[in-house]
C-alpha cells in the first residue's frame, strides 16, 4: 500500500515538474524574440481568414489578410488600424483598449506566464490564459519546439477570434514602414 502512495506521489510530481519545466523552457524561447513574421488562419465565428503578419516587440504589428477586402491590420505601438483597401475604409482604436495590446506586449506576457501555471492541451500545445482590463486572451505554444502558436481573443464586437499562426520565422531584419498606420 505504501508502495502505491509512493508511486502515485511520484507519477504526479513528475507530471508537475514537467509542465514546469515547459514553461520555463517557453518563457526562454519567448524572452529571446525580438520580432515574428509568419502566415496565420483566423476564425472569427465560423468565418476563416487568411494571411500574413509581422510583429516587431514592443506593441507593433502589421497584418495582410488574403481576401476580397484586403484587409490590413497596423500597430505603431499606440494605435490599432484596420483599413479594408477595397473601399478605402478604415478604423483606428487606441491599442491600449483592445487584446492586441496583450498580445503585442512581451514583457508584460512573460510577466503573467511566470505567475501562471499554464496547461498542456491535447498532449500538443501549453497554453496560459490572461485576463486585464476586461480583455481575455488564451495564448497558445507548441509544447516541444516552445514557439508561439496562436491566441484566442474577443474582437471588438464580442466576436470569438481564434487565430493560429505557421511558418513561423524569428528575429528578420524587419523595415519599419510597415508599422506606418495607413491613411
Amino acid at each position: 500500500m505504501i508502495k502505491r502512495i509512493i508511486i502515485f506521489i511520484l507519477i504526479i510530481n513528475i507530471n508537475t515538474f514537467a509542465e514546469a519545466s515547459i514553461k520555463d523552457e517557453i518563457i526562454l524561447n519567448f524572452k529571446k524574440i525580438n520580432n515574428l513574421s509568419f502566415n496565420f488562419k483566423q476564425n472569427i465565428n465560423e468565418n476563416i481568414e487568411e494571411g500574413n503578419c509581422i510583429i516587431q516587440y514592443p506593441k507593433k504589428i502589421y497584418c495582410n489578410y488574403d481576401n476580397f477586402k484586403k484587409k490590413i491590420i497596423v500597430s505603431n505601438g499606440k494605435s490599432l488600424v484596420i483599413k479594408n483597401q477595397a473601399s478605402k475604409q478604415y478604423f483606428i482604436y487606441p491599442l491600449d483598449k483592445t487584446p492586441m495590446e496583450l498580445i503585442l506586449n512581451k514583457n508584460y506576457l512573460i510577466e503573467q506566464m511566470q505567475k501562471l501555471d499554464g496547461k498542456i492541451i491535447d498532449d500538443k500545445y501549453f497554453t496560459f490564459s490572461i485576463e486585464n482590463k476586461g480583455n481575455k486572451i488564451n495564448i497558445f505554444f507548441d509544447k516541444n519546439s516552445y514557439d508561439l502558436m496562436g491566441w484566442q481573443t474577443e474582437d471588438i464586437y464580442q466576436n470569438l477570434v481564434i487565430t493560429f499562426i505557421y511558418n513561423i520565422e524569428k528575429n528578420k531584419n524587419i523595415d519599419q514602414k510597415f508599422f506606418r498606420l495607413p491613411k
